[in-house]
């Protein structure tokens, strides 16, 4: 068993930031990747940004400049810092973990979901 545990969103006005985390823990041998995905009220989930144990990060385009993906191995917790938030960054955001159990089997869990809201 793995679990996701996201910090929480809330609401925050436009030009604002926030901060989101997720630690992992359970029976992880592994983690190659950690990611934050966001799905918007009547849209499909889409990736925002990842990063990889060695650190190489990839990003939305809708996001570049704005929000920056961190993580620290050693905890097992990814980071989100958004900011100049704007209200289209509306959305329920979901922590992402992919690697390898302690049963050597395939790792890809999913956290709750926090909902963050941008507006005045």
């Amino acid at each position: 068993q793995v679990q996701l545990v996201e910090s929480r969103g809330g609401l925050v006005q436009p030009g604002g930031s926030l901060r989101l985390s997720c630690a992992a823990s359970g029976s992880i041998f592994s983690i190659n990747r950690m990611g934050w995905y966001r799905q918007a009220p009547g849209k499909q989930r889409e990736l925002v940004a990842a990063i990889t144990s060695g650190g190489s990060t990839n990003y939305a385009d809708s996001v570049k400049g704005r929000f920056t993906i961190s993580r620290d191995n050693a905890k097992n917790t990814v980071y989100l810092q958004m900011n100049s938030l704007k209200p289209e960054d509306t959305a329920v955001y979901y922590c992402n973990v992919r690697g390898v159990t302690v049963s050597l089997g395939g790792l890809d869990a999913w956290g709750q979901g926090t909902l963050v809201t941008v507006s005045s």
